[in-house]
């Protein structure tokens, strides 16, 4: 079993930077108590070394989802702060929750793409006004239609009405992928601060 997460210090202070890599190793050591492996998927530094704003993590082992979901929500680290020392604030917010799935890539198979003889109008002679030169191509998995008349014969067309559907699919994935990853990295901005779910302070020496 599997289970993702994705921490994220939002746009707080450097302090929840750190509280993020403090909460990391919180609950790494606790997943492996539970005979869990932490991975690290992705990440991005904070301004200090050591330091995390946002952390991608791949939970596996038995009970991986429930224990993701133990960890789910508003975590707080509870400790005065180690960059300012005048500061009184000693709660510092971090949050926790599954990202977007990646988005499949589509595979393109001709054997998927409906093609069909057609005639359009316009310009192009008679030959092109008799003859169904041109192709009306499906791709049924996506449902996308391309028509193509730009060639004289039909099996050009052909060609052409291929390489223009596995483009807009290849077109459409990066799209996907694009709305995956603007999705994952929104939780920066969604932070709430209080009422957290957990609240974890540096072991007492």
């Amino acid at each position: 079993m599997t289970a993702f997460l994705l921490l994220s210090a939002g746009r707080g202070p450097q302090e929840c930077a750190w509280a993020l890599s403090q909460l990391l190793h919180r609950l790494r050591g606790e997943g492996v108590r539970r005979g869990l492996t932490i991975q690290q998927v992705e990440a991005v530094p904070g301004d200090r070394a050591g330091t995390y704003r946002s952390v991608l993590i791949r939970i596996s082992g038995v009970d991986a989802e429930a224990f993701a979901a133990s960890w789910t929500g508003t975590l707080c680290w509870q400790a005065p702060s180690p960059y300012r020392s005048g500061v009184g604030r000693k709660n510092w917010y971090v949050t926790a929750q599954p990202p977007e799935s990646d988005a499949r890539p589509t595979t393109f198979r001709e054997a998927d793409v409906d093609i069909v003889a057609c005639r359009t109008g316009g310009p192009g002679g008679q030959h092109r006004n008799k003859a169904s030169t041109a192709v009306r191509a499906t791709h049924r998995p996506s449902g996308l239609v391309v028509v193509v008349d730009e060639e004289r014969q039909f099996s050009l067309n052909r060609r052409v009405a291929l390489d223009l559907l596995r483009q807009r699919i290849e077109q459409g994935d990066e799209a996907a992928r694009r709305a995956v990853t603007t999705a994952r990295w929104r939780i920066h901005d969604e932070l709430v601060r209080g009422d957290p779910v957990r609240v974890e302070r540096p072991t007492p020496r």
